[in-house]
């Protein structure tokens, strides 16, 4: 008997699968690749044992050192609060995933994914705002103390939640086209910050061949968040645009279950790395002209 996914329902992740006028789980409808939904499970249940409790620390520790804080950090911390929203969804996606076949688990768990969706937004502007900072110095120092971080956060969450409530809905015709041109958007965006942010913390200053050792933790530092913006987000933005190359089975029991589980693992991977290389005191918030003051490079 075909198996199809129903299309009114399948947005974001497959939910339910319809077989000859009757819906079954997603587990059944590809149980012939177990291993990829074991997969994607494993790390949402990583996200629900160490994301939430890596995030909370981060909060934690932003309100600690709110009175030495960076500029960046007014984005990490809706990131943050973002990320421990959207880690609490496991056990019901478990559910969904396995037992259940009711539409109305799906309308919530699509709210769930719209706001993880949007975490690209946050992720983009802590990105330009780190590129500013290095890269436009002047224009950087300006517009530090104005309350423009705080509109931007107030529109991020207004798009967020705007595209949830859309995503929530299912009925909109090509609506994941418009993941797929966000995700692609972003990705350049936070691709070329951090690049432009790498090439100017490389540079050696007169008389010197070498980086200094302060430079390099901060070159360091830039390059692995660039590596894990290409570990979490390069999968959906490298398959997605070519889901007509797919089979339908392929793309719904394989292509989407694993990019998003790349994606959805940034939950924890990010907060981690904030934890583990103290990323406010990165001196990439800083531009490279006072490295060299500084430091005489």
């Amino acid at each position: 008997m075909k198996t199809s996914f129903n299309p009114s329902i399948h947005i974001h992740k497959p939910s339910n699968i319809t077989v000859g006028g009757g819906d079954v789980t997603l587990y059944e409808g590809c149980k012939h690749m177990p291993e990829v939904l074991i997969f994607y499970l494993t790390l949402q249940f990583i996200n629900l044992f160490l994301g939430i409790p890596a995030n909370l620390i981060v909060l934690w520790l932003l309100h600690k050192n709110k009175g030495d804080s960076s500029t960046s950090d007014i984005f990490i911390l809706h990131l943050a609060v973002l990320d421990i929203f959207f880690c609490l969804i496991p056990p019901l996606e478990l559910a969904s995933i396995v037992f259940l076949t009711t539409g109305t688990t799906w309308y919530v768990l699509r709210f769930f994914y719209g706001v993880k969706d949007c975490s690209l937004l946050f992720l983009s502007c802590i990105c330009l705002d780190r590129y500013m900072a290095v890269l436009h110095p002047i224009t950087f120092t300006e517009l530090k103390d104005r309350s423009h971080r705080t509109v931007c956060v107030a529109v991020v969450w207004l798009v967020t939640l705007a595209y949830a409530v859309a995503k929530c809905m299912g009925n909109i015709p090509n609506f994941e086209k418009a993941f797929t041109v966000m995700i692609l958007a972003a990705f350049a965006i936070m691709l070329f910050c951090n690049v432009a942010i790498l090439h100017a913390l490389r540079q050696s200053g007169p008389g010197r061949d070498e980086m200094h050792p302060v430079k390099k933790r901060a070159f360091k530092m830039v390059f692995i968040i660039l590596a894990i913006i290409v570990f979490n987000y390069f999968p959906p933005v490298a398959l997605f645009p070519f889901k007509e190359y797919f089979t339908p089975d392929e793309f719904n029991c394989y292509v989407f279950i694993v990019a998003f589980g790349f994606m959805d693992i940034s939950s924890s991977i990010q907060p981690v790395l904030y934890l583990s290389r103290g990323i406010p005191s990165v001196p990439c918030c800083c531009s490279k002209e006072v490295f060299d003051q500084k430091y005489g490079e």
